[in-house]
């Protein structure tokens, strides 16, 4: 289709300038139907079909995602200080609430294990007749870290063929979208690309992973959830997991009993919840945490106010294992006195001392390492003001999950997919501004007058990508098929084709007829290539792309790659060719530099990138915010400066129409496709940018830091907060280190910034990203 499209179009409007000349427009139609040749051989990997995985493809699966998330957990483990000294001895044994369990027989013996034994951790829930738990507690009770420990438990206590545990957090799901085991597919496919490693795993091994109960989802957070999704949730894992399928789920005691009472409980699932700590315990963990010496003193002094008044705000404070990691960030781990604790007036309430500990951990934990690395972190007061920001948008939108990827919801001029549609149409017209002005100033136009006409044109041409943008955003269903995806991007390159209309007439001086007929089609027809050439409709994706550069098989790509190179390069120097047999004469140095195999190497090497991205990787590795972000960077780029030359393939065809002069044709021929690699190659670029998640984000960011919202270096950021301890990573997606910190900061003042004429201590209330 695409080369009778091309033949029929270049067969109408070229001969109208000079019939003569077919052998020009033969050598250029022969290119496009080569080059599209080598195109189509790169397209065929996604249809080629795909055997199933094999009983060892999905044993040597299981062995690597076991290496992945026992390195990944313990990782995360040595930064929430869980084994430094040691866990807090929390003690879990089963529910009182008779209501919320499943029956004994289905359940098996009654539980009872304490935290800080891993051992005790791993038989206990393997002594369970289905291997389904549920954790409940308060807030602030320790159920993330019972659900992390128990899962690091069963890693090192696993053998070969064991199930491996994996945990997820509940706050992306969505029950009235997907079933819970679809989502949990989803999940495992973005939080651990290696498994989508079909070559070396087989296309089903995810499938087989859960279906043969090699997996134990660990599911964190079903209390995060909206209310009104919690029963639904709770439904859709009885109804689409199987009930011998391990499970693992922690919820709020009071948000699972409404659950239940909703929709029923877990099928097979013991229910087990902490005993309060004790303030002896508290205490003595946190003296094992603080160096010995003169710092000692003020526990003691803590611990002999204790004594007296065991019923004292700090004694029931110290029973959340919640307030015992926080004493222990402000205090144990830095040089301020817990002994003030215990001042009653200052402290009247254990509420009183929450608020306290809450308020000093974000200063404490940025001052300490602002101190042992001068320079090197973040201004205390500046690192408060941005966390708080993200709290208060956390706590607007109903999450706890800050997902890099859906930042752009945040920022007015990219929210709505009109406003998205102008604000990225605005950008296009400010680069084609910018690339005119270059090749007015650069390239050798006849006269400036003649170049400075291709400002207007700059400015109409931004326009193509309003109504694609725009009614493409509009669409919010995602997943369908190649067919389907083909036909929705046919109407949003009509729409485009129909404000492509003042640029062509603009451009071609008034000509009507074929010439612009053929222009629009040609526009339509470049932007639909670039459309599927991007992997997508141009609005904001649900997840950032999971592709990755195949780092295995680097002899087979490597042989890959040099095929693509030399085709396309052998095509180039064909046209070329053809401009020589034809009897025309270059006005290139032809003699100095082979311009056809310059031009289709660089040509070839972006289509052999192009192909080497699309392989996912095959590294033991799991997906973070920082590595995401990277993989959707590179895919956006390259995919990109891909579409931005499929795009000038037939735009510079038709652009050449007008310039083509039978005296000097591939001079003229040469220039129209510069102005087309530049303005066709850049709204092309403009089409398939808007298909992938880090075009919207970096847009989002870079307004949000220049407002003073967000720090420029925004990954840096995140990744320092969580390295100490303040920001917990799940994948891809930051969360707040406990949901009642991210509340806390959402509602409270923040710091105000210092301001001549204004009183530093005077609080400023709390702005959401909305306003």
């Amino acid at each position: 289709m695409l080369c009778a499209v091309a033949a029929c179009g270049l067969s109408v409007a070229w001969p109208l300038q000079d019939p003569e000349r077919i052998s020009a427009a033969a050598a250029v139609v022969s290119a496009v139907i080569a080059l599209f040749g080598v195109l189509s051989g790169w397209a065929s990997r996604a249809g080629r079909s795909r055997a199933p995985s094999s009983s060892r493809q999905v044993a040597e699966a299981a062995e690597a995602l076991a290496r992945t998330v026992r390195r990944q957990w313990e990782d995360e483990a040595t930064l929430r200080q869980l084994y430094d000294p040691e866990p807090l001895p929390v003690v879990w044994s089963d529910c009182s609430d008779p209501g919320v369990s499943d029956h004994r027989r289905l359940v098996g013996t009654a539980v009872v294990c304490r935290a800080d034994d891993p051992q005790q951790l791993a038989a206990a829930f393997g002594a369970l007749a289905r291997r389904r738990l549920v954790v409940l507690g308060p807030a602030g009770s320790g159920k993330t870290t019972f659900a992390v420990l128990l899962l690091l438990a069963l890693l090192r206590t696993r053998s070969d063929g064991d199930p491996v545990p994996v945990l997820f957090s509940l706050s992306s799901f969505d029950p009235a979208r997907e079933s819970a085991g679809t989502w949990l597919r989803r999940r495992v496919a973005v939080d651990y690309p290696a498994l989508a490693d079909t070559e070396n795993y087989g296309a089903g091994v995810i499938e087989d992973l859960l279906t043969e109960h090699r997996l134990i989802p660990v599911l964190d957070g079903l209390d995060e959830l909206p209310e009104q999704r919690r029963a639904a949730a709770l439904a859709s894992l009885n109804d689409t997991v199987p009930a011998h399928t391990p499970l693992v789920l922690t919820c709020r005691t009071d948000d699972y009993v409404r659950a239940v009472a909703e929709s029923g409980i877990l099928t097979g699932a013991a229910v087990l919840e902490p005993a309060p700590v004790r303030a002896g315990d508290a205490l003595a963990l946190l003296k094992l945490a603080t160096p010995p010496g003169p710092r000692q003193r003020g526990w003691n002094a803590l611990a002999e106010h204790l004594d007296h008044q065991p019923q004292a705000p700090a004694a029931q404070a110290l029973t959340s294992p919640l307030m015992v990691a926080l004493a222990r960030s402000v205090y144990a781990d830095n040089d301020n006195d817990p002994a003030e604790l215990a001042d009653t007036r200052r402290f009247p309430t254990a509420a009183d001392i929450e608020r306290h500990l809450l308020d000093a951990l974000i200063p404490t934990l940025y001052g300490r390492a602002r101190r042992q690395h001068p320079g090197c972190s973040w201004d205390p007061r500046q690192a408060h003001r941005h966390l708080a920001w993200f709290a208060a948008g956390l706590h607007a939108q109903g999450t706890y999950d800050l997902m890099w990827w859906q930042l752009y919801r945040w920022t007015p001029a990219l929210a709505g997919p009109w406003r998205r549609a102008g604000t990225w149409a605005l950008v296009t017209c400010l680069g084609l501004l910018l690339t005119t002005s270059l090749l007015v100033a650069v390239l050798d136009v006849p006269s400036w007058s003649e170049g400075l006409q291709w400002y207007p044109l700059s400015a109409m041409e931004a326009l193509i990508n309003v109504p694609v943008l725009g009614i493409g955003g509009l669409i919010a269903v995602r997943e369908r098929s190649l067919a389907r995806t083909a036909a929705v991007a046919a109407l949003l390159s009509l729409s485009g084709g129909l404000a492509a209309l003042p640029a062509a007439l603009y451009y071609y001086h008034g000509l009507f007829g074929p010439v612009l007929v053929a222009a629009i089609g040609f526009v339509c027809f470049s932007l639909w290539l670039c459309m599927l050439g991007a992997g997508g409709l141009p609005s904001p994706p649900r997840m950032p792309s999971r592709s990755r550069p195949a780092r295995r098989g680097r002899s087979r790509q490597l042989i890959r790659a040099l095929v693509i190179v030399a085709g396309v390069a052998a095509i180039s120097e064909t046209v070329f060719a053809g401009y020589t047999f034809a009897g025309y004469e270059t006005a290139l140095p032809t003699g100095t530099v082979p311009w056809g195999l310059t031009i289709g190497a660089a040509v070839g090497a972006g289509l052999a990138a192009l192909d080497w991205v699309r392989g996912p990787s095959t590294a033991d590795e799991v997906a973070t915010a920082s590595s995401s972000v990277q993989a959707d960077r590179l895919i956006s780029l390259i995919s990109g400066a891909a579409c931005a030359v499929v795009f000038n393939i037939p735009d510079g065809i038709m652009r050449a129409v007008v310039s083509w002069s039978p005296y000097n044709p591939l001079r003229t021929t040469v220039f129209a496709a510069v102005i087309g690699l530049f303005h066709g190659g850049f709204l092309g670029a403009g089409v398939a940018l808007p298909a992938h998640s880090w075009p919207h984000y970096t847009l989002a960011r870079l307004i949000l830091a220049a407002r003073g919202r967000l720090p420029w270096r925004l990954q840096a950021f995140l990744a320092d907060a969580h390295r100490l301890g303040i920001l917990r990573r799940v994948g891809p997606v930051y969360q707040f280190r406990h949901a009642r910190l991210q509340h806390h900061l959402a509602t409270r003042p923040r710091l105000p910034a210092p301001r001549a004429g204004r009183r530093p201590d005077r609080p400023r209330p709390v702005r959401t990203p909305f306003g």
